[in-house]
């Protein structure tokens, strides 16, 4: 193999695995159910993490619709973490920044704490 050979391999094996590494990262935010919307507004129903809170605490949707939480609390990491019925059911993995959605198949109240914060509470209702 020539000396050009070897960097033209080089190269494309650097591609191949900065794909790979592309690809690896958006698997894990998919698996986590979380989704980033680059700094734009969320299209449905929305809830915002800021200050030590759920803004709105609660909030009613129909069954289908699709809530997003967004994480800006200046970069104290939060999650959503189902209680009660809802526990098992509602899970984000814990971030500081970055988006995470849920969309609800069942009427029924869902409640939701912070596991690192448990004085954050929310609800999200869920009507037919």
């Amino acid at each position: 193999m020539t000396p050009g050979q070897s960097r033209v391999r080089a190269s494309a094996l650097r591609r191949s695995l900065t794909a790979l590494v592309a690809l690896a990262v958006l698997g894990t935010a998919v698996a986590c159910g979380g989704t980033d919307t680059g700094g734009t507004e969320p299209a449905g129903p929305s809830v915002t993490v800021a200050d030590m809170a759920y803004q709105p605490a609660s909030l009613t949707v129909r069954v289908g619709e699709t809530v997003t939480w967004t994480f800006d609390d200046r970069g104290t990491p939060h999650d959503v973490s189902g209680t009660g019925t809802a526990e098992g059911v509602l899970r984000s993995p814990i971030q500081a920044s970055g988006t995470f959605t849920y969309t609800f198949t069942e009427p029924g109240t869902y409640e939701y704490t912070c596991t690192l914060h448990p004085e954050m509470q929310g609800a999200v209702i869920v009507t037919p």
